[in-house]
């Protein structure tokens, strides 16, 4: 398989993980061991398999969120709710919010549990931790035991092991987490600005600044704001550097196992997309070209 074939895949499946950030089971279930509502809720779950790590090590793996926004509820998390317990509610939240929104019958069926094999198969072909360290955090959890968790697990390691490298991408290529997040946007296949700006914790003073940064560094339009011929072409290396230190799972895996997981899985991302989980203004407009 090669590396924009595997990066397709990904991608594709990638809401199928991250509905975890979006649906009220999560926090219902996050709030129930003790976390506050909100942000809390996010920046520990999503950390928590790390252990009870400090404000700073937060931000250094999630990359382009303000530290202030962080620092605002970690390491205050760890007082109000042990990371073990947050670790499981968090697959307590999945468990009822897949069997909400593709059924009882679904989740327990034959197709799901032939899904769970074959992602199963691409995130136990993770060469390893290095330099990698939320996946490896979340690696170190134990393996679910139902098929429609096991999906999600599997889903989840491989998401975190390809952001892990593509944090690598951007510093490769010169870009701070702001910068990243900004760029991002300017493709048009990520985040709307004003939900970008706001979601990550970044004033309207430091986004201009930065903003006037690329322009000085010829990465935006002086004008428009676009990305510039240069400012595509850097994030074009970003991401096929991205996939390609993220191939060896897929590759494992092997073509026909990804196009059959995709005839699989593709429908229940569809019917996400359908129950509106996602906020609007989570797609650019060029996100639809990238399905």
């Amino acid at each position: 398989m090669d590396a924009q074939t595997a990066g397709k895949t990904a991608r594709t499946l990638e809401l199928l993980h991250s509905l975890a950030y979006f649906v009220p089971e999560t926090e219902k279930e996050l709030v129930g061991v003790g976390l506050e509502p909100g942000r809390m809720v996010y920046f520990a779950g999503r950390s928590a398999p790390l252990g009870a790590p400090p404000a700073t090590v937060v931000t250094a793996i999630f990359f382009n969120f303000n530290p202030e926004l962080i620092a605002s509820v970690i390491p205050r998390a760890w007082e109000l709710a042990r990371p073990t317990e947050v670790v499981a509610a968090r697959y307590r939240a999945i468990d009822a919010a897949y069997v909400r929104l593709f059924g009882a019958d679904m989740t327990g069926s034959a197709d799901m549990a032939e899904a769970a094999e074959l992602v199963s198969i691409a995130a136990q072909n993770i060469p390893g931790v290095d330099g990698r360290p939320l996946y490896a955090g979340w690696a170190s959890l134990d393996w679910p035991t139902e098929p429609h968790l096991r999906f999600w697990h599997a889903l989840t390691l491989l998401r975190e092991y390809r952001g892990d490298g593509h944090i690598a991408a951007l510093q490769t290529a010169g870009l701070n987490g702001l910068d990243a997040l900004i760029t991002h946007t300017a493709t048009g296949i990520g985040f709307q600005r004003k939900f970008a700006q706001t979601r990550r914790g970044w004033s309207q003073e430091q986004w201009d600044e930065a903003v006037e940064s690329l322009k000085d560094r010829e990465l935006l339009d002086r004008s428009s704001g676009a990305l510039t011929e240069d400012g595509q072409e850097l994030r074009d290396v970003v991401e096929d550097l991205t996939d390609d230190l993220a191939l060896a799972p897929w590759d494992a895996l092997g073509e026909e196992g990804a196009k059959r997981l995709l005839e699989l899985a593709t429908p229940w991302r569809t019917a996400l997309v359908e129950q509106e989980v996602f906020p609007a203004a989570l797609f650019g407009p060029r996100f639809g070209k990238l399905r």
